[in-house]
């Protein structure tokens, strides 16, 4: 099971985790086509791809064009999905654009590989914010799902969209969800676009970090590399298909011990504030996830700690704030 020689598409591919999987690929002697329209709402950035931009195929263009999709997918072995109206807030404001490029988007690339690919390996990237409040701990892939906001409920029924295509049209399909992915090449100024990466580019630039209420509620959180070896271990490995993982680090930590970490290796300082009323209204509490089931079929494991990923982060955009800020 190998990437060499692969043709692989990336939708979102430059945004934070699209381009780190197309770094990962290209490096796997992968051919890679990155797809993006990068909407400033979802976090693309050229420079992610800075160094290996001549050796990736980019293309400029929505998930909502069929035509564009269409005229991609033809040939590709892999397609990763990481490409989202991501903010849970703008959900709710404007939810009738979240459903055009999360379940309009989706079904797009699901239509064209039916259409035009149907061998092709497609993995998506979901997210564990689909769950909701937690029924019962740990959370696993069999919890109920009771998502709290617009953008988690329809990412639930885009994982639905590639699960039924996967049965029913017989199409090799993955979902993996991921929860407080940080590290290199994040957005770090958008605070819709997860709270750690932008807890870290507040650190970077020596500001308080806003914690609302105590920050007692837990959540797993993965260092993007080993977020990309899951996904990559999904892509590849057969006994994946039609099949659903959380892949997540392996501890929980209280928001305020992941500031106060950010603090220690990155920088800045922890401010508690009192709870915003519309952020409150769609909080879920601790989630506490469990990650056996993608350990036990595809042997992944996430490998990087939090302090050692906070310096590799750190390592990179130090240097780079110009960049991404």
């Amino acid at each position: 099971m190998s990437l060499k020689n692969k043709k692989v598409m990336i939708t979102g591919g430059l945004g934070f985790i699209g381009s780190n999987i197309a770094q990962r690929c290209l490096e796997a002697g992968a051919e890679v086509t990155v797809y993006d329209c990068l909407d400033p709402r979802s976090g693309g950035n050229m420079y992610n791809l800075h160094g290996i931009e001549d050796s990736v195929k980019i293309v400029i263009n929505d998930i909502r064009s069929m035509e564009g999709i269409s005229s991609c997918i033809r040939g590709q072995d892999i397609l990763f999905h990481c490409a989202a109206y991501t903010s849970h807030p703008d959900s709710m404001k404007d939810p009738l654009g979240d459903i055009d490029v999360n379940c309009k988007g989706t079904i797009n690339i699901l239509e064209s590989a039916r259409r035009f690919n149907p061998e092709i390996k497609f993995v998506h990237v979901g997210t564990s914010t689909q769950n909701g409040k937690m029924c019962y701990s740990p959370v696993d892939e069999k919890h109920p799902e009771f998502p709290m906001d617009i953008y988690s409920a329809n990412k639930t029924v885009s994982e639905k969209y590639v699960l039924i295509y996967g049965g029913a049209h017989k199409m090799r399909t993955t979902v993996v969800r991921l929860a407080n992915v940080f590290g290199p090449r994040a957005n770090i100024k958008i605070a819709d676009l997860g709270f750690m990466n932008y807890f870290i580019g507040l650190a970077l630039q020596g500001k308080p970090l806003t914690v609302y209420g105590k920050g007692a509620q837990l959540r797993n959180i993965t260092y993007v590399g080993d977020c990309v070896e899951a996904l990559v271990a999904a892509a590849l490995d057969p006994a994946s298909d039609r099949e659903v993982f959380f892949a997540v680090g392996d501890k929980q930590y209280s928001i305020a011990e992941i500031a106060k970490g950010i603090v220690e290796n990155v920088g800045g300082e922890v401010k508690f504030v009192d709870w915003p009323s519309e952020r409150a209204a769609i909080e879920i509490g601790d989630a506490v996830i469990s990650n056996e089931k993608i350990k036990k079929i595809l042997g992944w494991a996430p490998r990087v700690p939090m302090a050692e990923g906070l310096v590799k982060t750190r390592e990179y955009f130090a240097p780079l704030l110009k960049k991404y800020l």
